[in-house]
């Protein structure tokens, strides 16, 4: 069992970095299936990849606030048609 579990840790790190990387998620795993490796062992690595990454995210102490703001467009402006602009009018 003890080859399993580095096998494992492996694909775990193999997919940790690339993820790191800026690889999707999709593409690592359609890749690794294609080199031979199980759809449920690349799922499974993935899942705990994801387990790993969640816990090293920062946790957000403040909730960000939005502000928003209504502009008024101006009541005299108005958009002249191409045909106006172009002969004059």
């Amino acid at each position: 069992m003890q080859k399993k579990k580095n096998y494992m840790d492996e694909l775990v790190e193999y997919l940790r970095k690339n993820l790191k990387k800026g690889y999707t998620k999709e593409s690592l795993k359609w890749a690794l299936v294609n080199q031979g490796y199980s759809r449920i062992e690349v799922d499974n690595a993935l899942k705990i990849v994801d387990q790993k990454l969640a816990n090293e995210a920062p946790i957000l102490k403040a909730k960000p606030t939005i502000n928003y703001e209504v502009v008024d467009p101006k009541p005299n402006s108005y958009k002249q048609s191409f045909w106006k602009r172009l002969f004059g009018g």
